[in-house]
């Protein structure tokens, strides 16, 4: 704690004591004790109470900056007082306001007529931003109030703030559409919207902000065409338009001829159409161009080769067709090149091998024919390469960098083969004439011809023999609709009986109504596998089996379980046998990760926040896909833990498709009829299925919501503890936002130990995010809840935000990066 004396030097002007361990509270009469001051900075402590309203006698002070501590409550509405005040920096604190109370102090620094920056980001601000905030001081430069939960519109005279430099109001709740008057600030350099609600048009008028550096605007619901007018930013050198979903329209090339654009350009996730401009060669000094999930076509521009310092293409999940151009080989700094799920035909280019910073090349997806280029094997920097699903042939390197690429996908090229013994490929034929056996003679030949053709037929009755034998017991039949990954043989029905021991309870891996799972472990014990058998006792059981291998056959995605084969046959007791045949995942399901049983909570046994953040967005990431880009749609139905499974690397699969249902028409929220009561499961199951309601996407919803609050508080929805009103649901809206620490699951801190008071703060500002979307989500009537859409936009932003704050990148850029910097220094 700072020493009692030190407030009685009253000619103190400048007390400045940031990037310390100091904690206490400002002494409610601080307005008294420094007559003189003019800088007050407590940056970065553990300075906790409130924010004393005598701050406001202190008639000299032009700077008060208490970043980064504990301050509560509401800020004193009297800081109006404050005729000097230049700087007002109050971010990363848990400072107050509502519709109710709390944005007085808005309307009082309207007298600051010298008021330069107001930094209010990273509090508890919520409610409609006050539209007195427009009478503040034209001198205003800093205007930073992201990361709070302030709702309503962007005030439409926001223009009149014509002193502004950085506007940043992302990552709140603000919907309404961008106003037109936002081109009168023609000193703004960065502008920062991601993560809203915002919606309509961009205004042409953002073309008037001539002098802007920066743009961010992804993850908000904004829509229609690009303005051509944004060719008019003339200094920007980022530009940030991710996941829109509705911008459409073909890219202006006006965006294409901007001179200063040099750090990125990102379009993704959008539903731009139409070609990529010759113009892209102009952008000589861009780092990173990132198209992917639009409907662009056509072929790649050779102009392409002129962005020579470019280090990220990515252009996956379009529609461009034609061959990969040559013209890549001259971006000698490319390092990682996306064009996956596109139609790409003809060969993949020998001139891709002399990109030496090449360490990732994706390619799966496309229309590629011809072999895998031999020159790749002497890019050293190669770590990642994916072909998957083309029509490539002939022999997989394994020289080179082959031999310990980190990443090789290969599957769904029936024709290659060789490679490494890890992709279990078929071993390459060899050449049956070679020059020695030219030069036998040709009475030699004919005889060896003749031995070999007896033998092979005597060996071919003896092996028909054989499997008649083995097989007569349980004759194995392929579903019609089998999924047969290219990498594995078909499995006959023994193996699988001997690599379960018989179905024995020591291989059991989980049950439930519809069947259970065993582990099995094939002759070669190099090969684990998961087998699921089905109960067929009654016709449901048997329509669970067609209707999980119907939504199998339509889905792929890296998050959802990946099937080998299914089966149909007889038993050796004449019964009907069903059976689906998964890739085995070794840390079993993640029920048994949230409920441990008969074991002692520690760091093997339990998940940690970031672990948990990251599989929530695994599951996310497949419900999205299944609700929005699946054709056709898919709903689940069951989305429980014990239907996730969690990979090696504890990344997440989602499973157990047995009741799902797949839209015959893509209806966005649409819906189908049930015809089998409720479908899910009890405590997860949407509250409007149980009345006869349609099955829709909302009900995923519904499941996911609680998924998500049993994940971070550790208590299953079915527990004894909820009963009568209580429900998971209420026990946990409750507890917001006070109790967020109170209601986690502790076996959380079992893997980060002590944490400190600012960690404290930004944990517990996790929870109070996640525990908010699981409750949007669960929200008993279903127009209540939260789009799918819009929960993967907010749980990327959650979970993304938490790895800045513990130093881990995340997989996505956060527009939100040059924000955090600025507020902290």
């Amino acid at each position: 704690m700072l020493p009692p004396s030190l407030y009685n030097w009253s000619s103190i002007e400048v007390f400045s004591v940031g990037f310390n361990m100091l904690y206490g509270s400002i002494p409610g009469d601080i307005g008294s004790k420094f007559p003189k001051l003019q800088h007050f900075a407590l940056t970065r402590n553990h300075f906790t109470g409130t924010i004393p309203s005598s701050i406001s006698n202190i008639s000299s002070l032009e700077v008060l900056r208490l970043i980064n501590n504990r301050f509560r409550g509401y800020v004193p509405p009297t800081l109006g007082k404050l005729g000097t005040i230049q700087e007002l920096s109050l971010a990363y604190n848990r400072l107050e306001a509502n519709d109710n109370k709390g944005w007085e102090f808005i309307i009082s620094l309207a007298n600051c007529s010298q008021l330069q920056q107001l930094i209010l980001g990273f509090n508890s601000f919520e409610g409609q931003l006050p539209n007195s905030i427009m009478n503040l001081s034209t001198n205003l430069q800093k205007l930073y109030l992201g990361y709070n939960r302030i709702s309503g519109s962007i005030p439409a005279d926001i223009g009149s703030l014509v002193g502004l430099e950085s506007l940043i109001i992302g990552n709140n709740y603000l919907s309404g559409v961008i106003p037109e008057s936002i081109g009168k600030l023609e000193n703004l350099n960065e502008l920062t919207l991601s993560n809203n609600r915002l919606s309509g048009l961009m205004p042409s008028s953002l073309g008037n902000l001539s002098q802007l550096i920066s743009f961010y605007a992804s993850y908000c619901n904004l829509e229609g065409p690009l303005p051509a007018s944004l060719g008019g930013l003339k200094n920007l050198f980022a530009l940030d338009l991710l996941r829109n979903y509705n911008l459409n329209g073909s890219i202006p090339r006006e965006i294409f001829k901007l001179p200063s654009l040099s750090w990125y350009l990102d379009l993704s996730y959008n539903s731009l159409s139409g070609l990529i401009p010759m113009e892209v060669g102009s952008l000589a000094n861009l780092n990173e161009l990132t198209l992917s999930g639009n409907r662009l076509s056509g072929q790649i521009p050779y102009s392409i080769q002129n962005c020579i310092v470019l280090e990220l293409l990515l252009l996956d999940n379009n529609l461009f067709d034609g061959s990969i151009p040559q013209s890549l080989k001259n971006i000698k700094g490319l390092s990682k090149l996306n064009l996956t799920m596109n139609k790409f035909s003809g060969s993949i280019p020998i001139a891709l091998g002399s990109i030496g910073n090449l360490h990732e090349l994706y390619l799966a997806h496309n229309n590629l024919s011809g072999s895998i280029p031999l020159v790749l094997q002497k890019v050293i920097s190669l770590t990642k390469l994916d072909v998957s699903f083309n029509n490539l042939q002939g022999k997989v390197p394994n020289e080179g960098v082959f031999r310990n690429i980190t990443y090789l996908a290969v599957v769904g090229n029936i024709n290659l083969c060789g490679g490494t013994p890890q992709l279990q490929l078929a071993p390459c034929p060899t050449d049956p004439l070679n020059k020695n056996r030219k030069k036998m003679s040709k009475s030699l030949v004919i005889s060896l011809a003749v031995v070999g053709a007896i033998m092979f037929s005597l060996s071919f009755i003896l092996l028909a023999w054989i499997l008649y034998k083995k097989l007569k017991p349980s004759k194995m039949i392929l579903a019609p609709n089998s999924i047969i990954d290219e990498n594995y043989n078909r499995i006959p029905s023994h193996a699988l009986f001997r690599g379960t021991n018989e179905f024995s309870e020591v291989n059991l891996l989980g049950r439930g109504s519809y069947g259970a799972v065993y582990k099995c472990v094939l002759d070669t014990e190099e090969l684990t596998l998961a087998v699921k058998v089905f109960n067929l006792g009654q016709s449901r059981y048997s329509k669970s089996f067609e209707a999980e291998c119907e939504a199998m056959r339509r889905i792929r995605h890296r998050c959802l379980i990946k099937i080998i084969t299914s089966c149909s046959s007889i038993n050796h007791q004449g019964q009907e046998f069903k059976a689906l045949v998964f890739e085995f995942m070794p840390n079993g399901n993640l029920d048994r990760w949230l409920h441990p049983k008969s074991q002692e909570p520690n760091t093997n046994n339990t998940l940690s926040l970031a672990q948990r953040l990251d599989i929530v967005v695994n599951i996310v990431d497949v419900v999205e896909y299944l609700h929005n880009y699946c054709q056709p749609l898919v709903i689940h139905c069951d989305l429980k833990p014990s239907n996730i499974l969690l990979a090696e690397d504890m990344s997440a699969r989602v499973g157990d498709f047995g009741i799902s249902r797949i839209l015959q028409e893509n209806t966005g929220e649409g819906m189908q009829a049930s015809s089998t009561g409720i479908r899910g499961s009890i405590g997860y199951v949407a509250p409007e299925y149980g009345e006869g309601s349609v099955v829709s996407t909302a009900g995923d919803i519904y499941s996911l919501g609680i998924l998500l609050l049993e994940m971070f508080t550790g208590r299953s929805p079915t527990e004894g503890t909820f009963q009568d009103s209580l429900d998971l649901h209420k026990f946990v809206q409750d507890a917001l936002p006070d109790r967020a620490f109170e209601i986690a699951d502790t076996t959380m801190w079992l893997h980060i130990g002590h944490h400190d008071n600012i960690a404290s703060i930004r944990i517990q500002e996790c929870l109070i995010s996640i525990f908010r979307l699981g409750l949007s989500c669960s929200k008993k009537q279903p127009r209540d809840r939260a789009l799918t859409r819009d929960v993967a936009r907010e749980m990327h932003a959650i979970r993304n935000a938490h790895l800045k704050f513990i130093g881990r990148p995340g997989p996505e850029r956060e527009a939100s990066t040059r924000e955090i910097q600025s507020i902290i220094e």
